[in-house]
Parts: structure tokens; C-alpha cells; sequence
């Protein structure tokens, strides 16, 4: 299937040998060496000697010819310094040299996937697309996708070596769109970790939004991206902690497929998270909320495939101009705890995550009734929305309130706030900074 070759610039190289199709798996391998760091320095450099001293002559071998970019005075420096180079990662706090995938080569447009297998104490490399004969075979050698400046950073200061793949050679304006994917995709899994299970389960459109986005970044940025399988698990939990078993259960066998390509059947991956393609419903947090409560086979059949996604990702299609609004609609009509925060960008509400250059993707107006007001340095209310919540609106426009008229600002009226967003106040409860007086509308009563 492949052969260690010259490859012209990178030294020793596996090359392919016939034409290897996608999702196979090319080596399996057990280390022979180990190290772990959590040992100190000196347990660290015993353990390495003892380890390279017990290999056969053909082992020793191959692990004295693997490069080293590191300047050595002594055989243990050498070693260390073998294995500081071309170590690959198994468990947390653990890295191993093994004689093949070792040998794999670095590219940022990789053809194929290293992982670790715990289940079977293995280190594997699966091919991610069809790999031509005579193709060289590669891996991705750090851990997150970068943008190509951070990329060329990393590479030089771990491995000595500048990157010249078909990414790292794209022309300017590509490589800067490249980036800005790259940049986003790591933004967006950000903001998808630090909401938690509080986030998810409070705002499940915002994160399903931010998810969806992902996706549609990693397709741009190339077909079957490493980062696919995991963004699918996010949508999964996100549908099933919100009582959604239909649409959990099918981001679930998008996760395990992912990770049954680049992994394998017998990956932890696999064997952890099949359960929830099984019977999602015993995932831990399962009905945290049951806003979006469904059956695992209430998934809709005869959807055309676009049809079908925007039903999988809840998209909204846009209104015919001149339909009239429901006011039981709480995507136009949110309560408080669904408006999106002012201090980050919410795809369900805008259409780009860039803060300078965004718009509103869709029309909402946030509908409250005025239960206190105050007028000593600015007007601030005390109002109450369609689920009975009690917020602060405190008035940052110019004029500090004084826009409305006086008649307007009574109790038992209705606030109606164009593109509301929720801003958690320094010294307040959190709620609403109204900054310009053309989105506010306060509708006379009749009697």
C-alpha cells in the first residue's frame, strides 16, 4: 500500500504505493518507545535510555536516522532530541516514537488522519480522500488549524521546517480567505465551549446557528474536514439536552460517520458516542429543557435535501414582503432570555460575526410592558416580557429618554424595540441598553 521514500525536500517519506481510497486504514502501529511527562527530567531521561537500549538492532536503526532538529553533546541528548522531534501523541501527558507513522510527513492540506487508538494501545492513519499511486502520503502535525502565519510559527519553533503544501502556496487573496475561515472556525468553537450547558440550554438557536456556521466553513475550507465529526456531536447535544431526539439522533450518526472514516469502527470516538445514534435519549443532559421536544422518528421524509437541512438546522426562510407578522412567534417576537447578547455576534440574528460589518439577518422586535419607570438622570424602566421576566431598559440614546413624549412613558404600556440585544449592566440586573431612539416605538392605549 506504501513504501518509504525520498521525497524531494522533506528527506524520508511514505508514498504510496496504489491507489488507496477514502477512509481506509493505511497503518496501525504499537510505539516503541513511550514517554511521559509526567516525569521529572532526570526520570524522563533514564526511562528514554533503558527504552532505546532494549530495541533489536534493526529498531535502533531506524530510530538513530529519524531527524533531529535539536543539537545534542551525548547519546541521551540525541535520543531526547529524536523524541522531541518526531514523538507522536497517544494519551494526555504521553507521546511515542513509532517506526512508520513517525515517517509521515507534515502538510496542512493533509491527506490523511493520525489518531491514537486507546482502544487498541495503537497509533492509526486513515486516508481522509482517494490517494493517487506515487501520492506521498501526510498528516497534520498540530493540533488546531491555524491561519498560515500562526501555522508557519508553530512549525518552525517544533519542527524546523517551513510548510509548502498546495494552502501554504495558495496566492494572497486566497490564503487570506483561507484564514479568515480558519479564524472564525476557531472564534465560533470558542464561544460554543465557554456557553456550557447554561448556554445550550438557554439559547439553543443561537448555538445551533453557531454550529451551522461551523460546518458551512469547514465544507468551504475542504470536504470532510477532521473538525466536522466534532462539530456534529455539539449540534447533537445541543438538540437532545433541548428534548430534540429527531434531529439529535441524526447530527449523532454525522459525528460517528466522521469519526468512523478518520478514526475507525473500533475508534473511542466511535464506541463512546455511538450510543447516542442508538438511543439519544441516553445522553446525560436529555431533557434538560423540552422546548424542542420530539420523538426520535419525528424527522420529516420527502424533503428535498436543501429542504431537509434547513429543517435539520431550524433555518428560517425569509417572509414574502407584505405577510403580516404572528405575534405568537417568538422568532420575531423573543422574549428576553432569547435576544442575542451586545457583546458577541449571534449568526441566528446577523449574518456575519464581523462586529464592523454586520446587519440583521431577519426582523425582531422585543415587545415589553412598562412596570416602573424613573426619570432622575435618564430614563430607566423596569418592564416586563411575554414570559413574565422583570428587566431593566435604561435609555443611552442622546437626549437620554427624553425623545419619548412625556404621555408615552406610563405603566401598562407596551415597549416595542426594534433589533433588541441583552447587555449585562455593571451594577444592574442584566437587560436592555437602548442607544438609538428611531428603533423604539411606545403605541398610544385607546380607552
Amino acid at each position: 500500500m506504501y513504501a518509504l521514500q525520498d521525497v524531494p525536500g522533506k528527506g524520508k517519506g511514505l508514498v504510496a504505493t496504489e491507489k488507496i481510497s477514502r477512509g481506509t486504514r493505511i497503518l496501525s502501529e504499537e510505539p516503541i518507545i513511550t514517554v511521559s511527562y509526567d516525569n521529572d527530567s532526570e526520570q524522563l531521561r533514564i526511562s528514554t535510555y533503558r527504552q532505546v537500549g532494549a530495541l533489536d538492532e534493526q529498531q535502533r536503526r531506524a530510530f538513530l536516522s529519524m531527524h533531529n532538529i535539536h543539537a545534542y553533546r551525548n547519546p541521551a541528548e540525541q535520543y531526547h532530541g529524536i523524541i522531541q522531534t518526531n514523538a507522536l501523541p497517544m494519551k494526555p501527558n504521553q507521546s511515542g516514537i513509532f517506526l512508520e507513522a513517525c515517517r509521515v510527513n507534515h502538510a496542512c492540506d493533509n491527506n490523511a488522519q493520525k489518531d491514537w487508538n486507546s482502544n487498541m494501545k495503537r497509533h492509526t492513519v486513515h486516508a481522509l480522500r482517494d490517494i493517487r499511486e506515487g501520492e506521498e502520503i501526510t498528516i497534520y502535525y498540530l493540533g488546531v488549524h491555524k491561519n498560515r502565519e500562526a501555522r508557519k510559527e508553530a512549525l518552525q519553533a517544533n519542527f524546523g521546517f517551513e510548510c509548502s503544501c498546495r494552502l501554504c502556496s495558495l496566492p494572497l487573496e486566497q490564503s487570506q480567505e483561507s484564514d479568515r475561515r480558519l479564524n472564525e472556525i476557531y472564534r465560533l468553537d470558542g464561544l460554543i465551549g465557554r456557553g456550557g450547558l447554561w448556554g445550550i440550554t438557554r439559547s439553543p438557536l443561537r448555538f445551533l446557528r453557531y454550529v451551522d456556521e461551523q460546518v458551512r466553513l469547514y465544507n468551504e475550507q475542504g470536504p470532510d474536514d477532521t473538525g466536522l465529526p466534532r462539530a456534529f456531536l455539539d449540534a447533537a447535544q445541543i438538540a437532545i439536552a433541548n428534548g430534540d431526539l429527531a434531529r439529535g439522533r441524526i447530527f449523532a450518526e454525522r459525528a460517528i460517520s466522521g469519526w468512523h472514516m478518520v478514526q475507525g469502527g473500533d475508534s473511542m470516538a466511535v464506541i463512546e458516542h455511538g450510543t447516542l445514534a442508538r438511543d439519544p435519549s441516553k445522553y446525560e443532559a436529555y431533557g434538560i429543557s423540552m422546548k424542542w421536544r420530539t420523538t426520535v422518528d419525528d424527522a420529516p421524509h420527502g424533503l428535498e435535501p436543501s429542504d431537509f437541512e434547513d429543517w435539520l438546522w431550524k433555518r428560517k426562510k425569509p417572509k414574502y414582503p407584505g405577510q403580516l407578522a404572528d405575534l405568537q412567534n417568538r422568532a420575531i417576537f423573543p422574549g428576553f432570555m432569547d435576544l442575542p447578547d451586545d457583546d458577541e455576534v449571534d449568526l441566528d440574528f446577523y449574518d456575519s460575526s464581523d462586529k464592523t460589518n454586520n446587519r440583521p439577518r431577519r426582523h425582531w422586535c422585543f415587545l415589553g410592558e412598562i412596570n416602573f419607570f424613573s426619570s432622575i438622570i435618564r430614563i430607566k424602566m423596569e418592564i416586563k416580557d411575554v414570559d413574565g421576566k422583570k428587566i431593566p431598559l435604561v435609555f443611552y440614546t442622546d437626549g437620554r429618554g427624553s425623545e419619548l413624549v412625556p404621555a408615552q412613558v406610563q405603566r401598562g404600556y407596551t415597549v416595542a424595540i426594534l433589533y433588541a440585544q441583552a447587555h449585562a449592566f455593571k451594577f444592574d440586573e442584566p437587560g436592555i441598553r437602548h442607544e438609538d431612539p428611531r428603533m423604539i416605538k411606545v403605541p398610544q392605549h385607546s380607552s
